[in-house]
């Protein structure tokens, strides 16, 4: 999300997104979540303290007004309310899951803290006692090998070596949807790749041989003269020789999976990270290794694996069989 484009947020929640899109280096996609999820907040609050009209569509709300003053004035019991609003939009045209409801609860939780900790706006942060809304433990969805290698081996074609390349680099690599498409040519080196994650980190992540072949497949027929000049570094490309979007690789797998009698419903590119992440834990990878390779942020772990060295991240990616998968070309 470009911020010179909002026009309808308040001057403390302007602040607030350019912390976090250019001190914290966090994605315009968690940015512009943090921009829609306290706009429906400041809403929902000015009109149920009835401070707008109430024929005022919601989406319509103007929050420009709403200042430090406004925030300070917000009690606990006002957040609750806020939480029990997402939980009754389950049952509306524009229903929550539990996922998203936490998500909302945490971009509040995370508005409080910079108020409060980096601005020093606020003499007591009301979100200490937010409880997070219960979610349902549920196990990520996966493929299981044979899976893998129907979808793997149902790739031909024109694209053929296109798509089997970027599938080997999903299911061994773990990389996220995001990650692959921004991958370049100069990213890729004898048995890694040089990732740039969320919030512009960057991380190294090891293939095995099988990976390796399915590089030098594509990048043999992969032609440079036919991509258009600004694209012309991007690794994958696209139908109109540009870099493929994340559409694209959606639309690719949706394609694939059907083709491979695989229910295209049940999985997108996330659940291929999914698989590669639970076919490395069932071949005996350390989880501290494996949070290193997803590339995962979470600020309670980052210590433990500043200490792993690549040995433990190469044992990762050979641990997985189907990086060992050999092309049929």
């Amino acid at each position: 999300m470009n911020l010179d484009q909002i026009n309808d947020a308040p001057d403390i929640l302007m602040e607030f997104l350019e912390y976090h899109s250019t001190v914290r280096g966090h994605s315009d996609q968690t940015v512009a979540a943090y921009y829609l999820d306290l706009k429906i907040l400041f809403r929902f609050l000015k009109r149920r303290r009835k401070l707008v009209d109430p024929t005022v569509p919601f989406n319509e709300i103007d929050i420009t007004d709403v200042d430090i003053d406004f925030i300070k004035k917000i009690k606990i019991e006002e957040l609750y309310r806020y939480q029990s609003f997402s939980h009754e939009m389950i049952n509306s045209s524009n229903a929550l899951s539990a996922a998203s409801r936490c998500r909302r609860t945490s971009s509040v939780k995370s508005f409080f803290q910079y108020l409060t900790v980096k601005r020093h706006l606020l003499d007591h942060n009301v979100c200490q006692e937010l409880d997070m809304p219960k979610r349902q433990a549920s196990l990520p969805r996966y493929l299981e090998e044979s899976e893998c290698e129907a979808l793997l081996n149902v790739c031909d074609g024109i694209y053929g070596l296109r798509d089997y390349c970027m599938l080997m680099i999903l299911l061994c690599c773990g990389l996220r949807v995001s990650e692959l498409v921004s991958l370049n040519v100069t990213d890729v080196f004898e048995d890694h790749l040089r990732v740039v994650g969320k919030g512009n980190k960057e991380r190294v992540v090891f293939f095995a041989e099988g990976c390796r072949e399915a590089i030098d497949d594509y990048l043999s027929i992969r032609n440079p003269e036919k991509i258009v000049s600004e694209d012309r570094n991007a690794l994958f490309i696209s139908r109109d020789n540009r870099r493929i979007s994340v559409r694209g690789v959606q639309k690719m797998l949706e394609k694939k999976l059907k083709m491979a009698g695989l229910d295209a419903s049940r999985y997108s590119p996330h659940k291929l990270r999914h698989t590669a992440a639970t076919l490395m834990l069932k071949n005996g990878v350390d989880t501290r290794a494996l949070q290193e390779v997803l590339g995962h942020s979470n600020l309670n772990t980052t210590q433990i694996y500043t200490h792993l060295d690549n040995a433990a991240l190469r044992e990762a990616a050979m641990a997985n069989p189907i990086g060992h998968k050999h092309s049929q070309n």
